[in-house]
């Protein structure tokens, strides 16, 4: 579905165009086109293949979907892609692709399975004339930091959903569930890892070496970029450190209360103990055992044995097993 298709002279919008209209204004070297794309079909993407002369292989990486983030180059044109990570009403990721294809006089964006939308980084690059002069080659920068810069909100949730995990490891009885949340969390922050290191490592070609014609003159733009993925990257490094020390007290946490049962049970049966003991040497019918016709002999037999229960069960507390 066509989004929008402008056209753009000297860092200012000159008009909406139609499709047709595009190869009239992309011979034009004053000018550069920025036409987006949601959820394209494949004749909207041999459209704009015939219109821009896109390469075959990163028409069909666009059509395919599901791709690595990365940045390639076919002669003039760049194709990168890149991964969008949102948070859903009910709390979870959704992770969609946005494709870019940037040439010497236009910008392509396809995107796919994201609902947030890129108005807003048009409404900002038509605000900074100045910098829309450096081409498609800005509007190609523009996309990628309102791509990471949506990177961080989640950061954050990740973050402020571990604080509140480690705040409730040391409650009893909340060992399994608690283990459960963290390696949801670590499943969760590997889908952000996953889109985040490819793409710091492809953006690192378009900041520093050789990098491509048509982003030469904004290769500081893209070195902020990288900082910026080199940042969140070593956030999801350190989530990640922490997530498994965090699993590792948990356990600890578990074996802990697992011993601490463990030790009420053994001194429960040492309780038992000594009362089957009594009982035992009692209840032997042995001839000569004169306490058996005593008449106080039952009462004194239960209070040794409540005496010497008491006394064990003293003891066990005073140890901490009770």
């Amino acid at each position: 579905m066509l989004i929008n298709c402008v056209v753009y002279q000297d860092g200012r919008k000159l008009a909406d165009i139609t499709v047709d209209d595009i190869s009239d204004y992309v011979e034009r070297e004053d000018c550069f086109v920025w036409v987006a794309l949601l959820n394209a079909t494949d004749a909207e993407l041999r459209q704009m293949q015939k219109e821009f002369g896109l390469h075959e292989l990163a028409v069909e990486d666009a059509r395919h979907g599901h791709q690595r983030p990365k940045v390639e180059e076919y002669g003039d044109m760049v194709f990168a892609v890149m991964h969008t990570v949102e948070i859903d009403n009910e709390g979870s990721l959704q992770v969609g692709e946005i494709n870019v294809f940037v040439g010497p006089n236009f910008v392509l964006s396809v995107r796919n399975r994201s609902t947030q939308g890129f108005l807003g980084v048009r409404g900002r690059a038509e605000r900074e004339a100045h910098l829309l002069r450096h081409g498609a080659g800005f509007v190609f920068y523009a996309l990628m930091d309102a791509v990471v810069d949506r990177y961080f909100p989640v950061i954050d949730q990740l973050e402020t959903e571990l604080e509140e995990i480690e705040s409730r490891i040391f409650d009893r009885g909340r060992g399994r569930a608690n283990i459960e949340r963290l390696y949801g969390l670590k499943q969760r922050i590997l889908m952000v890892k996953h889109a985040v290191a490819p793409l710091m490592e492809a953006t690192g070609k378009l900041s520093s070496g050789r990098v491509p014609r048509v982003c030469d003159n904004t290769r500081e733009y893209f070195r902020d970029v990288y900082d910026h993925l080199t940042r969140i990257n070593t956030t999801l490094d350190t989530l990640r450190d922490t997530i498994a020390t965090a699993i590792q007290v948990n356990l600890s946490m578990v074996t802990i209360e697992e011993s601490e049962v463990t030790k009420r049970l053994a001194a429960w049966a040492g309780i038992f103990a000594v009362a089957t003991a009594f009982v035992g040497v009692w209840g032997m019918n042995f001839e000569h055992m004169p306490e058996l016709k005593w008449q106080y002999g039952y009462p004194v037999a239960l209070g040794v044995i409540v005496s010497a229960c008491g006394f064990v069960a003293w003891r066990f507390r005073r140890a901490g097993w009770l």
